[in-house]
Order: C-alpha cells, then sequence, then structure tokens
C-alpha cells in the first residue's frame, strides 16, 4: 500500500471514520448495475476527460477510486493527479478484492466484467481465425493481429477493445448512467477529509 493506493480493509476503516469520503466508480455503467459499492457514484473511465474541469472544481477531500481489479481506477488517478488533484487513492484489487473480503455489496442486474468480456471476444477471434487458417492460411494474420492488439494493451495499459465493448447495449445500464447527477453529487458533498 502506498500513499496512492489504500487495500479494502484501509478503504472500510476511512468510510467508517469519514462517511463524507467521496468513492468514484470508474467502470461502465452496466458493471457498475451489476454490482457496487453503497453511496459510490458512477464517474465512468471514458466520462472523466470530459469533465475533468468540473471534477477539479468540485472534488474536495479524500476521493477513493474504485473499478473492478485497479487498473482503470489508476488510469483515472493519473488523470485526476496531472490535473491537480493530490488526494485520490486508489482500491488496491477493485471490485473483486472487495467482494472477496466479504464486503457489502449493492447488486444489480448480473453481466460480465468487461476484462472477462475482452478475453472471451480476443480468444474467440484468434481461434476462430487458427481453425479459418486450415482453409485460408491468410486468416492466421487475423489471429496475429489480436495478439499484437492485446501486447498493445498491455504495454500501454489501454484496451481498445474493452473501450469498444462498453459500447454494446449489454454493458449498458437498464436505465443510462447521469454523469451531471454524479457530479453533482461530488459538488453536493464539500467533501472535507
Amino acid at each position: 500500500m502506498t500513499d496512492k493506493t489504500m487495500d479494502v480493509a484501509a478503504v472500510r476503516t476511512l468510510i467508517d471514520s469519514n462517511p463524507d469520503v467521496l468513492l468514484v466508480d470508474v467502470r461502465t455503467p452496466g458493471e457498475y448495475e451489476s454490482a457496487h459499492i453503497a453511496d459510490s457514484i458512477n464517474l465512468p473511465l471514458d466520462q472523466v476527460d470530459p469533465h475533468l474541469q468540473q471534477i477539479v472544481a468540485d472534488a474536495g477531500g479524500k476521493m477513493v477510486l474504485i473499478c473492478q481489479s485497479g487498473n482503470r481506477a489508476g488510469q483515472c488517478q493519473s488523470k485526476l493527479e496531472a490535473a491537480g488533484i493530490k488526494d485520490a487513492v486508489v482500491m488496491t484489487g477493485g471490485m473483486n478484492a472487495w467482494s472477496s473480503a466479504g464486503a457489502p455489496v449493492v447488486r444489480g442486474r448480473e453481466r460480465w466484467e468487461l476484462e472477462r468480456q475482452v478475453r472471451l471476444v480476443a480468444g474467440s477471434i484468434i481461434l476462430v481465425a487458427i481453425v479459418a487458417s486450415l482453409w485460408w492460411p491468410a486468416a492466421r494474420f487475423v489471429a496475429g493481429f489480436v495478439g499484437a492488439g492485446l501486447t498493445f494493451a498491455a504495454v500501454t495499459n489501454t484496451c481498445a477493445m474493452g473501450m469498444m465493448l462498453t459500447k454494446l447495449p449489454y454493458n449498458r445500464p437498464s436505465k443510462p448512467v447521469d454523469v451531471k447527477a454524479s457530479l453533482a453529487r461530488m459538488r453536493r458533498r464539500g467533501v472535507k477529509a
């Protein structure tokens, strides 16, 4: 644990000692609807850049960033830190760690996590390309392209396939995420840690 990260136990202690701490879940709206921490706000990672100025203006005090495993929350933290917010920490292990620790979760319609969807789609494309290459040898290049994309995603800690999958209807919540309401909640909380 560093000054930029907190484990689940430390986050739970912080919530108990400071109920005004702001929990910001940067996962997709569909992932958030499936399971989230009570009183957290959903501000999807792809909405941080367009609303960065407002986030900087409205944020105050301790902010805990949450995603599924910690990667997207780390990306969000980097963006916020570059914009001047120094009091945002990443919950290590994300919702995976939170759930594994038996911490309370608000559950909704169950969906696969984005990382699992990426593994399914990438693996399926590679499998189909390899099988197709038995009849059409050039299909192996599709598998190579997907492999190169996954390598690039790991090196840059980004995922173009994941961002495309967030646009699918499956990953949309039953009611759309209201980014403005999340930002307004951030402003109303007037967090003082």
